[in-house]
């Protein structure tokens, strides 16, 4: 997976930019994916100082890590490099975050009980606890992962304030299948953007829709739009970043599901709004970005329409689907505003014009309209932000910059509704 962000030809600011980590390898086969971990911090704009245990260079050189890090790689703590021989405090006090990754089941327990027998856990040890962040990335056989001992470990380790990333599921080295490997490079590294990034949404649950939806016709065919997805997928990921519980409703498109989102896969725009409703009353932001098919096939063919030899076209008759977004917009008028209800408006022309026009429509407090023919499979997109006030245009950039800067916009509009509503409750009570 590609950071958006960060594609060739996008002169954005690399997500870590001024970051500086320290990637911590400790004993196992997941050190090979260590490796291109340290790149892809680079690459989001990390700068990355690695420090091995004895046990880590029996997986992977130093050599390999420093060639990659482009920075002498620390094994002891006694290396002379380092000022009266304290690399434990130089490191970890230069440090944004201390990633360590993989972490063993026998580093788990050695950081528990604050042993200290090599750099690594010296380093993490003294480090300034309210200023450099632990970051665990455990692997290790699915048995161990598992044992009642790494799990009280664990448990305890983030009570005393480290943030364990989770494992992945699958294939391991020895043969076997289940829970402990290492999480892949990709997911790590959103993962750390997404511990660095602002908290707008702590606590909140948000609610998405993305990409098309396909109505059938027959068995085989149907009527669809050249929706992506991505721009839903890029909100979805970015209300993660800022706490939020994200449920992402799909239609049909083949995008990976953000870290820590759960996914509801759909078809139709009846099955959309279905998943949309049983969820809609528990969400506290509800954003619409799917594409939905304004009509749909009366009565779909239970077999294939074929052709007669005739030269006549088949006869459909459509009927219109229900509109997702207004009716959350009613539950919302009669809950306080809750969820609070954002649009997104695809125009082939007149933007602002259709964009407002919509939004008062749908009676929702904001509306993001973009020209559709310019976005859709795009990986960069322009807004323009329609609220009652009027109309802010955003320039265009990644849709995952984007959908940052649209989470913050969203956490600013109900801190202010918020306010507002707090307001008339004291006024009425005052009143009363």
């Amino acid at each position: 997976m590609t950071n958006q962000a960060n594609e060739p030809g996008c002169d954005e600011t690399p997500d870590l930019a001024g970051k500086h980590v320290v990637l911590g390898l400790t004993g196992g086969i997941a050190c090979y994916k260590s490796a291109e971990l340290c790149r892809a911090l680079i690459k989001a704009g990390a700068s990355v100082q690695v420090v091995m245990t004895t046990a880590a260079e029996q997986f992977i050189t130093p050599v390999t890590m420093q060639a990659l890090s482009g920075r002498p790689v620390y094994t002891s703590q006694w290396d002379s490099r380092e000022a009266s021989s304290m690399a434990h405090i130089n490191l970890s006090r230069e440090a944004d975050a201390i990633v360590i990754a993989p972490c063993s089941a026998d580093f788990i327990a050695k950081l528990l009980h604050g042993r200290a027998d090599d750099l690594l856990s010296l380093m993490c040890l003294a480090r300034p606890i309210d200023k450099v962040p632990l970051l665990l990335a455990p692997a290790m056989n699915r048995e161990m992962y598992a044992h009642p001992a790494t799990q009280r470990n664990l448990a305890q380790l983030e009570a005393d304030g480290a943030t364990v990333l989770g494992v992945g599921t699958g294939f391991q080295a020895c043969g076997e299948t289940g829970d402990g490997r290492m999480l892949e490079p990709w997911q790590l590294v959103e993962d750390i953007i997404a511990f660095f990034a602002s908290k707008v949404l702590a606590g909140q649950r948000v609610l998405v829709t993305a990409g098309p939806t396909y109505e059938a016709i027959d068995p085989v065919r149907g009527i669809t739009n050249l929706s992506s997805g991505k721009m839903g997928f890029a909100i979805a990921r970015a209300a993660r970043e800022a706490g939020a519980e994200v449920t992402l409703i799909a239609g049909p498109v083949s995008l990976p599901t953000p870290r820590d989102v759960t996914r509801v896969d759909v078809i139709s725009a009846t099955n959309m709004l279905d998943a949309v409703m049983s969820r809609a009353q528990e969400a506290a932001i509800f954003i619409a970005t799917a594409a939905v098919a304004d009509w749909r096939p009366a009565a779909p063919s239970a077999e294939k329409i074929k052709k007669d030899g005739s030269r006549q076209a088949p006869q459909l008759q459509f009927t219109e689907n229900a509109d997702i977004l207004a009716t959350v917009a009613r539950l919302a008028a009669d809950h306080a505003g809750k969820p609070f209800c954002v649009g997104f408006a695809a125009e082939s022309h007149n933007l602002h014009e259709n964009a407002q026009a919509k939004r008062l429509r749908k009676n929702v407090p904001l509306l993001v309209g973009n020209i559709g023919p310019d976005t859709f499979g795009q990986d960069h997109n322009a807004l323009l932000l329609v609220d009652a006030q009027g109309c802010t245009e955003v320039p265009r950039a990644s849709k995952l910059s984007l959908a940052r800067r649209l989470v913050q916009e969203i956490a600013m509009r109900m801190s202010a509704q918020d306010l507002a509503h707090q307001n008339v409750q004291e006024i009425s009570s005052n009143n009363s």
